[in-house]
């Protein structure tokens, strides 16, 4: 009997000390699988050697080792990069005729988990180079973007130039046709900074010449294949570079680098009027009639016959 009535105590404790069993629920059973969403990919945006290999950074060899995928300009040119530091990462050719299309691909890619690095043939990506399309487009997905710095020409040629580094304005490259290229560069003429070309080698001369007509005499430098073998920062004026380079046969990447300060203000703001009557003249000693000169003329000067026929009536008018 005590027996009996010890285990009916032991019973009665154990049910007020120990908490109620959960209640089934078979609606549980029926639930779907969960649904996990794969993390982001991060876009790497990676700047290369613009010409001595042994200036790319550790750090970018280890990101172009790990990502999944390498977004480049020129497949072939990078893979010699690749190559080089024995990298075997995939890449994908990514440029402006394909830019649109490829930023598409490459962000769903992104958005499935996989890390893609972006790089140009040299240099920074998204400076004068494919890049903003695709670091915007991450950036409105929510995908993480990190950039991995390295060489960028114009800031390697700035700062061998010996202008002002305070302030600079970098204009990328300026219009290839000469009336938009004189047009931009008398909108930049006011800027108060030093100014920053990119310029094709078959253009310099031509370039030389108009912002020197536009701009006015200033300090300028032109660097051209820089950290190469044949590297040359040449100095000098505008009108002496535009003078050096005339009939040059030149080659490489160039970039222009062009002082904020005018040498001779007076002279330089008088000089596109000045030039007109002088160049109507030289024309017509060498055989032109007066229309054809002028017509010349304001060719040379990136002005509208009707402007420069202007400004030679009211040259004559003061001599």
């Amino acid at each position: 009997m005590e027996n009996d009535k010890w285990k009916m105590t032991n019973q009665l404790l154990l049910h007020l000390l120990l908490p109620p069993a959960p209640a089934t629920c078979t609606c549980l059973l029926h639930l779907p699988p969960a649904t996990i969403l794969p993390m982001p990919g991060t876009l790497y945006v990676v700047a290369t050697p613009i010409g001595n290999l042994a200036d790319i950074t550790h750090r970018a060899v280890q990101v172009l080792t790990n990502v999944d995928l390498i977004a480049c300009e020129d497949t072939r040119h990078t893979r010699k990069l690749l190559q080089h530091f024995g990298i075997d990462t995939k890449t994908l050719s990514y440029h402006e005729h394909n830019e649109k299309q490829r930023t598409e691909e490459l962000i769903q890619l992104l958005e499935q988990g996989s890390d893609v690095a972006i790089v140009s043939d040299a240099g920074t990506p998204a400076i004068s180079d494919p890049g903003f399309r695709l670091v915007r487009a991450a950036i409105e997905k929510g995908v993480s973007v990190v950039p991995v710095p390295g060489a960028s020409a114009l800031i390697t040629a700035l700062v061998a130039t010996g202008l002002p580094t305070d302030e600079f304005f970098f204009a990328g490259f300026l219009p290839s046709r000469p009336v938009a290229r004189q047009t931009r560069l008398r909108e930049l003429a006011a800027i108060p900074a030093t100014l920053i070309f990119y310029e094709a080698p078959h253009r310099l001369a031509g370039t030389l010449k108009d912002a020197y007509n536009i701009l006015g005499e200033r300090e300028a430098v032109v660097a051209r294949e820089l950290t190469k073998l044949h590297e040359e920062l040449r100095r000098g004026r505008l009108s002496e570079l535009a003078g050096h380079y005339a009939n040059e046969d030149v080659r490489g990447e160039i970039v222009l680098v062009v002082d904020r300060t005018v040498i001779d203000e007076g002279a330089a703001t008088s000089k596109e009027e000045l030039k007109v009557a002088a160049m109507v003249d030289r024309f017509e000693e060498e055989g032109l009639d007066h229309r054809a000169a002028l017509k010349k003329a304001a060719r040379e000067l990136g002005l509208s016959r009707a402007a420069a026929y202007r400004q030679l009536l009211a040259e004559r008018s003061r001599s």
